[in-house]
């Protein structure tokens, strides 16, 4: 996990663009406000996709292990306690 630096408020505020270049360059940083940390600037995950496409989750799901139904419903109905489900 890579290191904070501490910066007050004001700091943010005086040295905003400065700061800004840090973090595009990896740098993360803890705003303090009077010493009690507040808010954390950090750079933002390039690369990562937030969606997937409905084609690839059928694609996923198709290379995925196969169910029997009728039997995974048969080890769930011996999981539980039979007396629960009549009461």
């Amino acid at each position: 996990m890579p290191i904070s630096h501490v910066i007050a408020q004001r700091d943010l505020r005086n040295q905003n663009a400065q700061i800004l270049a840090a973090v595009e360059a990896g740098t993360s940083f803890v705003v303090t406000r009077n010493g009690t940390p507040v808010a954390e600037l950090r750079p933002l995950a390039h690369g990562r996709r937030r969606l997937v496409s409905r084609s690839e989750i059928a694609a996923i799901a198709a290379a995925g292990p196969r169910i029997d139904a009728a039997a995974f419903r048969r080890d769930l109905i011996a999981a539980f306690d039979q007396d629960l489900l009549h009461a």
